[in-house]
């Protein structure tokens, strides 16, 4: 009787935090028009079909994003792995440093994969506002630019531009493939 119970409080926990999970990748994503950095039109859906880690942040950041991109580019290659590709995107919050002339070799320092997008002032805040994403600039380093404090999740999308989940970079790049993995198993 009391396993039975424990069962039930289980299942119930369990429903209660799809139900969450679900709730909060409804809550965000949707559509954007921007510009990846060889100099085309971009949309949330991947060109070719792939899923994709999507991060919001800088090229050429010196804190959160040196982290989390290092990060991304372990998840896409331990996928890889087991014949997984996925897409590593990054929308700028800083358009005025992250340039299409800029950011290719800033971002392909961590993978070759990586996609760097910008875009005009409305179509990012278009797209900062389907991800809820906030952002303000913080002081302007001497040496690296202005240093904005900005999220540091990390959304995954299918190749539709969907957001599957959100993941936070602090529990690492194995536990975020093997996530990244259970929620494309899933999908397909």
């Amino acid at each position: 009787m009391i396993a039975r119970a424990l069962l039930a409080l289980c299942v119930g926990f369990l429903s209660a935090q799809t139900a969450a999970a679900q709730s909060l990748t409804d809550a965000v994503g949707g559509s954007f028009m921007l510009t990846d950095h060889t100099g085309a039109a971009r949309t949330e859906v991947d060109p070719d079909g792939q899923p994709q880690l999507l991060f919001f942040g800088y090229a050429n950041c010196q804190e959160i994003c040196s982290a989390v991109f290092p990060t991304m580019a372990s998840i896409v290659d331990i996928l890889a792995e087991d014949g997984t590709t996925l897409r590593p995107l990054m929308i700028t919050v800083d358009p005025d440093r992250d340039t299409v002339d800029t950011m290719a070799e800033a971002l392909h320092v961590h993978h070759p994969t990586f996609v760097g997008l910008t875009g005009t002032e409305d179509a990012l805040q278009a797209a900062y506002e389907a991800y809820s994403v906030e952002f303000e600039e913080l002081f302007v380093d001497p040496f690296y630019g202005t240093v904005f404090s900005h999220g540091s999740f990390i959304y995954l999308l299918d190749g539709n531009g969907t957001v599957l989940t959100l993941l936070p970079p602090v529990l690492g790049p194995e536990m975020m493939a093997q996530i990244v993995s259970g929620y494309l198993n899933e999908a397909s």
